[in-house]
């Protein structure tokens, strides 16, 4: 949606009314500035609805001037209007004209318009950087930590919930930043600083991925430069335990969060290549091992796997570290109310998803686990989808519209029109067929809260893919997000600077000139304070 032409009644002497359309003048602050603002979908209508007004407002104004003239006792002859008079006659017709009524749905745009230079330039600055509130959960943080499957929180978005994404989005950031800070240290025994704005949590874990695959030789021959692309071993992410009492309090419980960062290096690429779904060990029990062998084997993408379950030559396994030490935390809070949040951005969604169906049953009495993820792919087939189910790990995926990595591997088909296929009888069988057979028969797991960058003010329209599937786009779009039938909130907090600075070519012209003419320090303001880092345990 294009930025509606509206504006507050005191700035309309910028404007020029002629016949239907609208034209605005240099403005003071851009003059290069000369754009046509017309929304394509209304404009023959609007074009009668304001030569109606016009007219009507021209024949009331002409009426009040001859009035005036005649109390005065004086001729007003058509020659003798002076140009002076043309422009109060047209900015009072302008006045009349009150366009946020003809156009109610600009009102948003209007408010988030650049042309507020104190909002824009608190937007812009990180150290007046808002939250939305933080309110006690009390006794309904299952409902946000999915119990009911997020039912009735989604749409339109609860304030509380969008809280919560946006700080566990924040959490995976953090792990991308530490990681970025040092990305060639890859032992277990290495000390790292998780840098994070909250200070109600603790890195307790630092987490390693490794890749079963191998560069030849010849690769660090000719490019001896690649140095951690070309690691099989890098840090990929933490495990992290709320231990300050009044947030323990606020939440209603002590949170476990597990944070994933996204792909990095040459080799983790190669996995994420590897697409073909391949079985994972079954379960133990005779009962789920019978359920399994009769809806089918549990699959999940053999990158994936090779990442989550291979061991480096210096640190464990994914699998093996995270489950240690989820089960240590466990014993050491024994008696008090637990959960595990699980939080990823893309390949780390995909990973996530395989934590939390490994954490979900490493202890009897497990508490409760739900998956947030940003920009996930499909992981698994349906089997393993019903495998989560079982074992009733939350999953909430946050998903742009314009991000083509939530579509694969697999079909590239949206799951609604999958949705809509199954609903069939004939259709439904076959893919049932397929769903055992295929290589690539993949589905999504759980609840989806889908976002759209073409809702944003700020964001191009057509940003390209990068921006659609870069994790600030999509915490800047949960923070404006309402409703699906609705625009981006007016009130939305998050600072744009780190969006400004990492998408800056997908950012609207108009905005990036605003920004230039307040004389920002992006990299200054985008840059992360020292006291911000908490130090991460060696083990």
């Amino acid at each position: 949606m294009l930025i509606g032409a509206t504006l507050p009644t005191t700035n309309l002497h910028f404007f020029q009314a002629r016949r239907a359309s609208f034209r605005r003048n240099g403005s003071p602050l851009n003059p290069s500035a000369n754009l046509v603002y017309i929304q394509t979908g209304k404009t023959e209508m609007t074009k009668r609805h304001l030569s109606n007004l016009e007219n009507l407002l021209q024949n009331q104004s002409r009426k009040s001037q001859l009035l005036d003239n005649d109390s005065r006792g004086e001729i007003h002859p058509r020659e003798s209007r002076s140009n002076g008079s043309k422009v109060n006659r047209g900015k009072n017709l302008l006045e009349g004209l009150n366009l946020s009524r003809i156009w109610p749905e600009h009102k948003v745009a209007e408010e988030m318009s650049p042309r507020h230079l104190n909002k824009l330039k608190k937007l812009l600055s990180s150290n007046n950087m808002e939250y939305s509130p933080r309110n006690n959960l009390g006794s309904r943080w299952k409902e946000y930590h999915g119990c009911k499957d997020w039912l009735g929180l989604i749409d339109p978005l609860n304030e509380n919930l969008r809280r919560e994404l946006i700080r566990y989005g924040e959490f995976i950031q953090a792990a991308y930043h530490c990681f970025h800070s040092n990305p060639a240290t890859c032992n277990e025994g290495d000390s790292r600083k998780v840098a994070w704005p909250d200070k109600s949590y603790k890195v307790t874990k630092s987490l390693y991925a490794t890749s079963s695959m191998g560069l030849p030789k010849w690769v660090d021959d000719v490019a001896p430069d690649l140095g951690w692309m070309t690691q099989r071993s890098s840090w990929i992410g933490y495990v992290a335990v709320c231990d300050d009492r009044s947030e323990i309090k606020r939440m209603g419980r002590r949170d476990i969060v597990i944070a994933l960062r996204g792909t990095a290096t040459c080799l983790e690429w190669g996995e994420n290549f590897r697409d073909l779904l391949v079985q994972i060990p079954a379960e133990t029990t005779e009962i789920e091992s019978e359920s399994e062998s009769s809806e089918g084997q549990a699959k999940v993408e053999c990158g994936f796997l090779s990442l989550f379950q291979t061991a480096g030559v210096n640190v464990p396994s994914l699998a093996e570290s995270v489950v240690n030490e989820v089960q240590r935390l466990i014993e050491q809070y024994k008696g008090e109310s637990l959960s595990i949040t699980v939080t990823g951005h893309s390949l780390g969604a995909a990973l996530a998803l395989l934590v939390a169906d490994e954490v979900s049953t490493c202890t009897p009495d497990a508490p409760p686990v739900a998956v947030f993820s940003f920009g996930g792919p499909r992981v698994g087939n349906r089997s393993f989808a019903d495998r989560l189910n079982s074992k009733n790990v939350k999953v909430l995926r946050i998903v742009n519209n314009q991000d083509v990595i939530t579509r694969v591997p697999g079909m590239f088909v949206s799951e609604e029109l999958d949705k809509k296929l199954r609903e069939s009888g004939f259709v439904s069988g076959m893919l049932n067929v397929l769903d055992k057979s295929m290589p690539w028969a993949y589905a999504h797991v759980g609840t989806e809260l889908r976002v759209d960058t073409r809702m944003s003010p700020f964001l191009k329209p057509d940003a390209d893919v990068a921006c659609c599937h870069d994790l600030e786009a999509y915490l800047h779009l949960v923070d404006g997000y309402f409703a699906s039938n609705c625009p981006f909130r007016a009130n939305a907090k998050r600072s744009l600077t780190k969006l400004l600075s990492e998408q800056r070519p997908n950012i609207k012209r108009l905005y990036t000139n605003k920004a230039k003419g307040l004389n920002l320090n992006l990299e200054r303001e985008h840059s992360f304070s020292t006291h911000s880092c908490l130090p991460s345990p060696s083990s």
